[in-house]
């Protein structure tokens, strides 16, 4: 698995991830419940996974939607 980004937005985060299920691409969300640890403040950002034979395509759909950095 590749990181294909990282943020602390849970908006861009949700939008990404319907994006490439909707593509057929799947992808894993981390450190989703390391809130629990920090108090809930949202400090530390949740990362989203994909398959190295993805992350091409996957890049390409967030520049595409304007959801890259």
């Amino acid at each position: 698995m590749k990181e294909l980004f990282r943020s602390n937005d849970p908006v861009r985060i949700s939008a990404a991830l319907s994006l490439l299920e909707a593509e057929g691409i799947v992808p894993f969300q981390m450190d989703q419940h390391m809130s629990v640890l920090e108090g809930s403040i949202g400090i530390l950002p949740r990362r989203v996974m994909v398959a190295d034979r993805d992350l091409f395509m996957a890049r390409a759909l967030l520049r595409d939607a304007g959801l890259d950095d």
